[in-house]
């Protein structure tokens, strides 16, 4: 709920915020909090409904190729062949539950988003202050803050003491904002919005007031709660493609099963149990039963191989989204930044630069002369070190790993390392020089000063805003015109910049003398530090170019910042494009911005989410990464949203789908090339296995139209099939996924970090692979029927009016068992041509893959159980098979062997004679 007049109430006094909120500076009473309680309801975000577990399920049976293989089923129940039935209805029931798990996630992240309002706080009722449920503030409320709370509502500020709040997570700014009283512009960004505490961020300086202006869903949390909840998850362009292949597999099956239904029972005279069961056995074998878990175990791995390489995937389809990535939207700070802030410039006041190396709060580095002298004892640097010292609260030490960890402010922390770098332990110092007094650093007078003991009795520092501090020093007009432009130069390469002043106090005292701090001081310098770029963001950067990614830096910081990190990390040279600039474009300068900028700056959840969408309609696959509240709709909208596990929120994780434990941009690089790896797999899996599909779809059909009828003692006419059901779902279920599992351990092909990103409507299978199935289908289907007639007719006599059943049972039983294994045999010898789409047969390495051999071995003793076991003869129909008929079965896998390698031989030969020609 919230009460906000047509001005902001960041736009306006607190006075004026106090009485349209008919409230005052001492709260409200206890009954009229009650009252508005009442009114207007609890301070609590809504939360969607959870989707119940039934309807997650009943989504993954509810799709065209389950209700076949449901209806075939059916149909085996009804034609009495439980075993057919139940081996079928366990393959829908499978593949239902790998989808189920996949997809059981709802309303988690939601659930972290309330997890970060306040339980508790502290209010004004009465006159007198009170701790109460934060689930009972409303509007009007005037909360007491002090360090360390989290803000349980947003809050016009009606007084601050030294207060400064943690809002990285809700506007992306990477240090504590300094809070004031003071309205801002109406226009103002939400970063920019000083007076104001928004609810689930966190104090963590100083104290104050603020009275209640928003609450639950109407707060800036709520309102990224309600983005959230709206933000719609997208299909991978992987599993587009599958439905779309799905719904023409399906279509092909149901046409083709109804013909040859009709064929044989009026073209070939047979009943319509036998007709029914050929039309069975052909969906049986023309569904890929095996795909669901196939591509599950080649993204299975992929997770494994890229957790191993610190990018955690919580949604298995993510890493192959990754593999089409072709735009990532990216946070600056602790991504492509060090999340350390580094001072990389000084000017001190005899008109001397330095640049100082090193980065991070290690206090390795040098000040460095420009242009480039070594520093030797230079009085006026050393001065303004000793200032930036002892005017400081902040902390550095060093942890038994070695690691260098900081207390207190980023920016105070920076300083305390520039000064090691020069040569002085700030210990040392405020050991000899004792603080006598202090002005802690306020947002009404941005400075802050210290007062120290020293020989000459004492001595006051001050550090703050250039402007603030410059101002009370003795300088020339000519001087001050030569501060500001060097501040100016700073500023324009995107650092803070913060100037250090001191002035001698006589004789010693114990506190500030009256207008001490008004004027008099002399300047020592200024100084001006960044968050560092990461080099391996920027090695990471420069590969993603090379890869075709467009890389775009979307942050809450401010725009010179921005810019001038987006110029170091190689993001462009223009300046950054602001949320307000974007307020004022319409859909065709959004489209345009998209094309043209790089960096984004100040920005809100809205805008974010609009800079993905627009990405999306202009064709791109998009990765969105982000650790914020601020960050989570987007990375929910995103083809493929990218947390970061060390400084990511628990809202920003729940909706994303991959979590990068280092928060390191270079990681996301790495996943990207894990991605091709994985998705070039998954179509050399989807190549090796949808032959064989089609190929047993031809083996039936050239049965029921070529094959002779049967006529069977006792049992009538019967038509020959070369396979039954359950021993077809053995080849889609066992074989093909038993032999797939290699194909997913195989490695990145050498020039997939150089093409560019395949696009959103891509077909899976381009003109050359579908020529391929086909190919690889039709030597299949020739070579099984050959060897099937071949046994069948060695084992049952010809030219018998009448077959006796224990023979036709026999010879049926070992001629399918041959069939059977000529496709296992056959499946094994074409692997060996998956491994590469082009090259020859040893392009990769006959041992590069560990898992290769292991697997066909596997699959051999598989099949020798299935025709030689009694068990796996009872359930399947098998005969065991002799010597020879081994022999024959190999057969066909060694036609296609040669078949494939002279195509694969022509079509290099092609390409590079067209080369040549070119």
């Amino acid at each position: 709920m919230t009460h906000h007049p047509t001005c902001p109430v960041h736009a306006q006094p607190y006075p004026q915020v106090l009485q349209r909120l008919t409230s005052q500076s001492d709260g409200l009473s206890t009954d009229e909090a009650a009252r508005r309680l009442a009114e207007h309801g609890p301070n609590r975000l809504p939360t969607a409904r959870s989707e119940p577990a039934w309807r997650i399920a009943w989504r993954q049976i509810n799709n065209p190729i389950s209700w076949v293989l449901v209806g075939a089923g059916v149909l085996a129940m009804v034609l009495r062949l439980p075993t057919d039935a139940a081996v079928v209805f366990a393959a829908v029931f499978v593949n239902a539950g790998i989808g189920f798990v996949q997809e059981w996630r709802s309303g988690r992240a939601i659930a972290a988003l309330s997890a970060m309002v306040a339980e508790s706080t502290t209010v004004l009722r009465d006159h007198r202050p009170q701790t109460v449920p934060a689930e009972s503030l409303v509007v009007g409320d005037v909360v007491i803050l002090a360090g360390g709370d989290k803000v349980p509502a947003d809050l016009r500020l009606i007084e601050t003491r030294n207060l400064r709040a943690e809002e990285a997570a809700l506007t992306g700014e990477s240090v504590p904002v300094i809070k004031q009283t003071d309205a801002v512009a109406a226009e103002a960004a939400l970063g920019d919005r000083l007076c104001l505490a928004f609810a689930g961020t966190h104090v963590t300086q100083g104290g104050g007031r603020g009275v209640v202006v928003a609450t639950g869903g109407a707060t800036e949390l709520g309102r990224i709660n309600a983005l959230l909840q709206a933000a719609s998850s997208l299909q991978t362009p992987l599993t587009r493609q599958l439905a779309k292949v799905g719904r023409w597999i399906t279509a092909g099956v149901l046409a083709l099963s109804a013909t040859l239904f009709a064929y044989a029972v009026w073209g070939k005279g047979g009943d319509l149990g036998g007709a029914a069961f050929t039309a069975i056995t052909l969906a049986v074998a023309a569904i890929p039963e095996g795909l669901p878990a196939i591509i599950t175990i080649a993204l299975a791995i992929g997770v494994r191989r890229m957790a191993s390489r610190r990018a955690v995937v919580r949604q298995l389809p993510a890493v192959e989204t990754l593999g089409s990535t072709s735009a990532i939207c990216t946070d600056k700070t602790g991504t492509l930044t060090r999340n350390e802030m580094t001072v990389q410039a000084i000017w001190s006041a005899d008109g001397q630069r330095y640049a100082v190396t090193g980065i991070g709060y290690a206090p390795d580095g040098q000040l460095l002369a420009v242009p480039g002298t070594l520093l030797h004892d230079r009085q006026a640097v050393m001065d303004l070190l000793a200032g930036a010292c002892l005017c400081n609260e902040a902390g550095l030490e060093q942890d038994p790993e070695g690691r260098w960890r900081i207390a207190g402010d980023p920016t105070e922390a920076a300083l305390l390392t520039v000064a090691r770098k020069g040569g002085l332990d700030e210990s040392r110092l405020r050991m000899d020089h004792p603080r006598l007094d202090a002005v802690p650093f306020e947002s009404e007078h941005r400075f802050m000063a210290t007062l120290h003991r020293d020989r000459a009795g004492a001595t006051g520092w001050m550090k703050g805003a250039p402007e603030t501090v410059v101002a009370r020093c003795r300088l020339a007009d000519v001087e001050r015109a030569s501060v500001h432009a060097v501040q100016e130069s700073f500023a324009a390469r995107g650092l803070r910049v913060l100037a250090v002043a001191r002035k001698e106090a006589g004789a010693p005292s114990e506190a500030f003398p009256p207008g001490f701090l008004d004027d008099g001081w002399t300047l020592c310098g200024l100084v001006g530090m960044l968050d560092p770029p990461r080099q391996e963001a920027m090695d990471a950067i420069r590969a993603c170019h090379a890869a075709g990614i467009t890389v775009t830096m979307i942050t809450g910081d401010h725009p010179a910042t921005a810019a001038a990190i987006g110029r170091e990390l190689g993001l462009g040279g223009a300046a950054a494009l602001t949320g307000n600039d974007l307020d004022h474009l319409d859909a065709e300068g959004w489209r345009n911005a998209v094309r043209a900028v790089r960096v984004f700056a100040r920005v809100a959840p809205e805008h974010k989410i609009r800079l993905v969408e627009t990405l999306q309609e202009a064709g791109h696959v998009v990765a969105m990464t982000g650790d914020g509240v601020n960050d989570a709709p987007a990375l929910k909208r995103a083809d493929i949203g990218v947390a970061m596990g060390i400084t990511g929120t628990a809202v920003s994780k729940e909706a994303a789908k991959i979590v990068l434990t280092d928060d390191n941009f270079a990681t996301i690089a790495v996943a990207v090339e894990e991605g091709r790896r994985v998705y070039d797999n998954l179509i050399k899996a989807l190549a090796f296995i949808l032959p064989t599909n089609l190929g047993l779809a031809l083996v039936l059909a050239a049965a029921t139209i070529g094959f002779p009828v049967i006529q069977v003692e006792g049992l009538g006419p019967e038509l020959l099939l070369p396979m039954s059901p359950t021993q077809i779902l053995w080849i889609n279920l066992v074989a093909s996924v038993a032999l797939s599992l290699p194909i997913a351990f195989e490695v990145l092909e050498p020039q997939a970090m150089l093409r560019p990103p395949r696009r959103r409507t891509e077909p899976v299978f381009s003109a050359f692979v579908i020529w391929r199935t086909v190919m690889v289908a039709m030597v299949m289907a020739a070579g099984t029927c050959l060897v099937f007639l071949w046994e069948f007719r060695r084992l049952v006599p010809v030219g018998l009016d009448t077959v006796p059943t224990a023979v036709w049972t026999a010879g049926l039983a070992e001629a399918q068992s041959i069939a059977v294994t000529a496709v296992a045999l056959f499946q094994v010898c074409y692997l060996l041509h998956c491994r590469s789409l082009h090259g020859g047969l040893g392009a990769v390495g006959w041992f590069s893959n560990p898992v290769l051999w292991p697997c066909i071995a596997l699959l051999v003793l598989l099949q020798a159980a299935f025709v030689h076991l009694p068990a796996m003869q009872a359930v399947f129909g098998t005969a065991p098979l002799d010597v020879t008929a081994w022999w024959h079965a190999m057969l066909p896998g060694l036609a296609v062997l040669i078949i494939i390698d002279i195509e694969k031989r022509i079509r290099r030969a092609r390409q590079v004679h067209r080369l040549e020609l070119a």
